[in-house]
């Protein structure tokens, strides 16, 4: 960590001579590590330093640099060293949306609709502002460089992580109980595939959403890709580390349409349809992470994450025809 803050100095000399300190700060189960470097009379940054094991991590400033230029709320960066794998950029405080949980529904639920209206700035203005600097110059060098799209590849790999490490790692279910579930699962991956596509977050998660002044900012995008707008949305709507209500979700998904329309978005017949699939989908895919980041990393703590991502799986399953196999044995689970 002295090294951290012997290499901020040298990039930015108005900190020498001031007592500094350095924080970690927990972030997910990746290869990222953040920091808060701060003192007195000293600005405050966020630091980062990244791994070479994905990489997407390369590609983040990219991203902060092309959302901020169309008004997408995200830390401005100080200083990249692409060399180092270190990111300087803004403190934008300790309150993420998660940390309002328990606050009273109205203030909730105006920080989410916060969060929404970023949101839809992200699925309308930013993919529409991409497509066309795009189509003017396909090779245009400060265009971000986006994750692999979601395919019927993708969402089987989410499918198979849950039932690998989830199923089978942690409650020791067998392939041949699992088979039964197969030919369904891979009617859902193609019929999620076929739909349009457009620019999403991919974790769009409450931890992942920094509260400034009363307003949503967004952090840890460095996974966007095109996909469908329903999985951002399930991402938070059905968020293992915050629990809402039927209303309250309802509420939220009617006000982030009204968004959405007024950037112009068509919010299709089927909408509401493809969320309760998107929604399986996120929560296999936090279910298969929590177990493998768990049990094979030994990150114990990640296992807690479980019971509530089964609860809201089990009720998502419910409600999507033809999943009464899956729904059956996510009943039996004890966890």
């Amino acid at each position: 960590m002295h090294d951290l803050i012997h290499e901020s100095v040298l990039r930015f000399p108005e900190l020498e001579g001031r007592p500094l300190k350095l924080e970690p700060l927990e972030k997910g189960g990746s290869d990222r590590f953040f920091f808060r470097l701060s003192g007195q009379d000293a600005p405050s940054f966020i630091v980062a330093k990244y791994g070479t094991q994905r990489e997407e991590n390369r590609h983040y400033v990219d991203i902060a640099t092309f959302l901020a230029d169309v008004g997408v709320r995200v830390p401005a960066i100080h200083l990249h060293d692409d060399q180092a794998c270190l990111i300087w950029m803004e403190d934008l405080g300790e309150r993420d949306l998660w940390s309002y949980r328990n606050e009273p529904w109205p203030v909730r639920r105006a920080l989410y609709q916060s969060a929404f209206d970023q949101l839809a700035l992200l699925h309308c203005k930013a993919h529409k502002a991409y497509e066309t600097r795009l189509a003017h110059n396909p090779e245009d060098p400060h265009l971000p460089r986006l994750q692999s799209a979601f395919t019927e590849e993708l969402y089987l790999w989410e499918q198979n992580y849950f039932l690998e490490n989830c199923l089978g790692r942690v409650f020791h279910i067998d392939s041949v109980e699992l088979a039964p579930l197969q030919p369904r699962l891979h009617a859902i991956a193609a019929e999620l595939a076929a739909l349009p596509r457009l620019f999403v977050h991919r974790d769009f998660q409450s931890q992942n959403i920094i509260i400034r002044d009363n307003h949503a900012c967004l952090i840890d995008f460095q996974g966007m890709r095109y996909g469908l707008a329903q999985y951002d949305l399930a991402s938070v709507l059905f968020d293992p580390y915050v629990t809402l209500s039927d209303s309250e979700r309802d509420d939220l998904l009617a006000y982030y349409c009204t968004q959405a329309r007024s950037h112009g978005a068509e919010i299709p017949a089927h909408f509401q349809h493809t969320l309760q699939l998107c929604a399986m989908q996120r929560l296999m895919q936090a279910l298969g992470a929590y177990g493998f980041l768990g049990l094979v990393r030994e990150r114990r703590h990640f296992l807690d994450h479980i019971p509530p991502a089964l609860a809201n799986l089990r009720a998502v399953a419910a409600q999507i025809d033809d999943l009464a196999p899956l729904a059956s044995l996510l009943q039996r689970l004890k966890a």
